[in-house]
């Protein structure tokens, strides 16, 4: 089904003998081009490349031999002075890979590709229009733009040149933007009529510019009357047709039959993409970045075989849109290392019928939704003979900007492909962007960031796990407290639970768990139903980061969706970490990010992220980000998205590190962290023997079944009620710290999740503890008095605890009652 003979039938031969359409030409036209359907008002036909690599699975050292050999011919055609001044360019979405190809032929020629994916940040350096496609806008979006404005040969190529248009409306932009003398149009089949050919030669002349052209075949199209109406007429009788939407083959039989939810593991794998290496010429590629990339794929490559079966005889390596050149180039590496036949084609944005016939091109469609934000809005997207085509494995390659919840959802396209193979493997390049975004590396994920699986959360933070920033408790507070440090600039010494603390956590969770499931479910439903369908969960680091995971997991097991979530850091006093927002700007709409924290005490960081999204927003004009976070727990009632305002004990609180993936708090400090750096953690891998990180997250999901009944009556309750914040939380620390002396809001902490953290990570002077408070707070009890701190019980106090530090905490200080302070 790869070839352009199917036992000796043209796959053009189907649409020849409905409609008439003919053609003409060189002797290999008919090897290397095909003919199908599709639904467009300017075209019925479409020309189907049999080595371009888009709609039809071909070898990928013939798809990419094909280009390389087109970029000879243009080396030789200008010879070795004018081919180094070269420049090439290359049309999305289908030829952005054979362009690639082309300048890898011509030499040394740096490459850019047309993009209808706006990139926020980057102004567009020009821009045509495609008039018979289906959609036509084109940017230029080159990460220099001088790289279009030297005198040198401009290259465009182009899979097929039917009319001429598109390249003459690109010549024409860009040359009253940048005019140069020549330019080279390259395509694999020039199909112009005569008449089309003459009209280049004129306006060739009209700019006194020369252009050549450069092809594999040549010849025409012959179109009989009435070609478009016959065309549409087929197209809609075959569309109505049972099962012409999903596959014009039926799905194979066995154990992953396609409407089998529970289909194959799909395996992750990491590329070790160099860090800065664009994924392909969307903002240019130069010479330079060509030769890291052919240092790195066979590293890449040999990843990519280990996770192969051994008994796979047919892989499949299966690209996407725009992104062609990364994963042909990965697939030609392959092929090279592995004894299994390699194939190669991409998804498209194109509709084209699918019949299954040998005479016809594309015989059969899998049909997903669009998977990457496109700025159109969603719609459908296609994967073409892939289907039915006996692969053993399908390697998808996407770049990070399209590994979404979409991608991995029911339907979605992984989905779509386990139904037809037993093997599904996904590797992500990721997304490059110009400027201060590009130098952004990926998100750290477990094992090797973090005791989380690698889908659970990807940390949007450095790893400063080798650096030493723990300093005793005292010697922090009393910094801190003096001006002379920020308290995000070091680390508390990692607290070790006694034997006893460890039973305490481990009844609360066991008492609390059902309680945490139906909280978790309720907020997760309130941000499905209010903030996005398909939202991007963005944990504060790191309390947030468990409730951000538990959210994720009721996400998955209520309505089958795998929502993105990652962690970031932000520090009151300094905001939040901008550059984890650019990286979520460039990757993600800032529009579907809900902001994730475990619970409020006083709404300090509340605030915070409300004027750091402010101040983002001005400094960098990315808008979208909703500065409302959702929590578990809401006791100081300073949000509207919450699962309770109840202040009760969220197990996670009562440890550190060894219940939030063996992470640190964030840490941000000038000679750690600079202008272009993520806030940085440590990783406690030595503490792995404590860790019960993934215990707290399985105790609290494996609860979700049971709690089915009461979300659903909450979120209703909740999604109908009044859930304004009245901030009686702020007050009431206004009016504590008032009352004890202390004048300092920061250095009053409200709820039992605050409380701990006093007692874990500062000096604290006293607890203060509501009159009757019961279980919740015997951790807090017994952390007190580990640490000789006082426990008041209060009769009207609206928290269940409130930890006091002191204000003028020194060794051997008093307190406001001129009672020696307990350190």
């Amino acid at each position: 089904m790869n070839n352009a003979v199917n036992n000796g039938v043209w796959s053009g031969s189907w649409v020849a003998e409905r409609l008439g359409v003919q053609l003409v030409g060189d002797d290999e036209l008919t090897e290397l081009l095909g003919l199908a359907l599709r639904r467009n008002p300017k075209r019925a036909h479409l020309l189907v490349s049999n080595v371009l690599g888009k709609h039809v699975p071909q070898s990928p050292s013939v798809v990419y031999g094909a280009g390389f050999a087109l970029g000879r011919r243009v080396r030789d055609l200008l010879g070795a002075e004018e081919a180094g001044a070269a420049v090439v360019l290359g049309y999305a979405e289908t030829a952005t890979g054979l362009g690639h190809s082309v300048a890898d032929g011509v030499g040394l020629a740096p490459y850019l590709h047309s993009t209808r994916r706006p990139v926020a940040g980057v102004a567009p350096a020009g821009g045509f229009e495609e008039s018979h496609s289906h959609a036509t806008s084109h940017l230029l979006l080159p990460e220099d733009p001088a790289l279009l404005a030297g005198d040198g040969p401009l290259i465009l190529v182009d899979d097929e040149f039917s009319t001429g248009n598109t390249v003459l409306n690109t010549i024409r932009d860009l040359h009253e933007r940048y005019p140069r003398r020549r330019y080279v149009v390259v395509a694999l089949v020039d199909m112009r009529s005569a008449a089309d050919a003459s009209r280049l030669a004129d306006f060739a002349g009209e700019i006194g510019a020369r252009v050549d052209l450069v092809a594999a075949a040549s010849g025409t199209v012959r179109l009989p009357e009435g070609v478009l109406e016959k065309g549409q007429q087929l197209v809609a009788r075959y569309e109505d047709a049972p099962g012409a939407r999903g596959t014009a083959r039926p799905a194979p039989t066995g154990p992953h039959p396609a409407d089998n939810r529970t289909h194959p593991h799909i395996t992750r794998v990491d590329l070790h993409w160099p860090h800065g290496l664009p994924d392909g010429g969307r903002h240019g590629f130069t010479p330079q970045h060509r030769i890291r990339l052919e240092s790195a794929l066979p590293a890449m490559a040999a990843r990519l075989a280990e996770a192969l079966p051994p008994t796979v005889r047919r892989v499949h390596v299966l690209g996407f849109e725009e992104l062609m050149y990364a994963p042909l180039r990965l697939a030609r590496e392959l092929e090279q290392v592995v004894a299994a036949e390699v194939c190669y084609s991409t998804t498209t944005r194109s509709p084209v019928l699918a019949v299954d016939d040998p005479g016809y091109a594309i015989r059969t469609r899998l049909v997903f939704p669009a998977h990457d934000n496109p700025a159109d809005g969603p719609g459908e997207r296609y994967a073409y003979n892939v289907a039915g085509a006996g692969f053993d494995a399908v390697i998808a390659v996407v770049d990070s900007v399209a590994d979404t919840s979409e991608l991995h959802a029911p339907g979605g396209l992984l989905d779509q492909l386990a139904a037809h193979t037993p093997h599904v493997i996904l590797a992500v390049v990721p997304s490059y962007v110009p400027e201060r975004h590009s130098m952004l590396p990926e998100p750290l994920r477990g094992p090797a960031f973090s005791s989380y699986a690698p889908e659970e959360v990807g940390w949007l933070l450095q790893d400063l796990s080798d650096v030493t920033l723990e300093a005793p408790t005292e010697e922090r507070e009393e910094a801190i407290q003096s001006g002379g440090a920020h308290y995000a600039e070091s680390l508390p010494v990692e607290y070790q639970p006694s034997e006893q603390y460890q039973e305490l956590f481990h009844t609360a969770l066991e008492e609390s768990a059902a309680r945490l499931a139906q909280a978790v479910g309720a907020v997760t439903e309130l941000v499905l139903a209010e903030r996005s369908p398909r939202p991007v969960l963005v944990s504060l680091a790191r309390a947030g980061t468990p409730v951000g995971i538990l959210m994720r997991r009721w996400a998955q097991f209520r309505h089958g969706l795998e929502l993105p979530h990652y962690a970031v850091s932000i520090v009151r006093g300094r905001g939040i970490d901008a550059n984890a927002l650019r990286w979520l700007a460039a990757h993600h709409d800032p529009k579907d990010v809900v902001f994730v924290d475990g619970w409020t005490g006083k709404g300090a960081i509340t605030r915070e992220l409300a004027q750091a999204l402010e101040e983002f927003e001005k400094s960098d004009g990315i808008t979208g980000f909703d500065p409302e976070i959702a929590v578990l727990a809401d006791p100081g009632s300073c949000v509207r998205t919450y699962g309770t305002r109840d202040d009760y004990l969220i197990p996670s609180a009562c440890l550190n590190s060894t219940v939030s993936g063996l992470i640190s708090r964030t840490v941000l400090r000038a000679d750690l962290v600079g202008p272009h750096d993520y806030h940085g953690a440590k990783f406690y891998r030595e503490l792995a023997g404590t860790d019960v990180s993934v215990a707290f997250l399985d105790a609290v999901s494996a609860r979700f079944p049971e709690v089915v009944d009461a979300v659903d009556a909450q979120a209703k309750e909740l999604l109908s009620g009044d859930r304004a914040p009245t901030w009686e939380g702020w007050k009431a620390v206004e009016r504590i710290s008032e009352e004890y002396g202390i004048h300092d809001v920061n250095l009053v902490k409200p709820g039992v999740g605050e409380t701990t953290r006093v007692l874990l990570r500062r000096v604290p002077w006293k607890i203060l503890a509501r009159a009757g408070a019961g279980a919740d707070l015997d951790h807090v009890r017994l952390l007190a008095e580990q640490r000789g701190v006082p426990v008041e019980e209060v009769a009207e106090l609206p928290y269940t605890c409130v930890g006091l530090i002191h204000p003028k905490y020194t060794r051997g200080a008093t307190g406001a009652d001129g009672k020696a302070v307990n350190v």
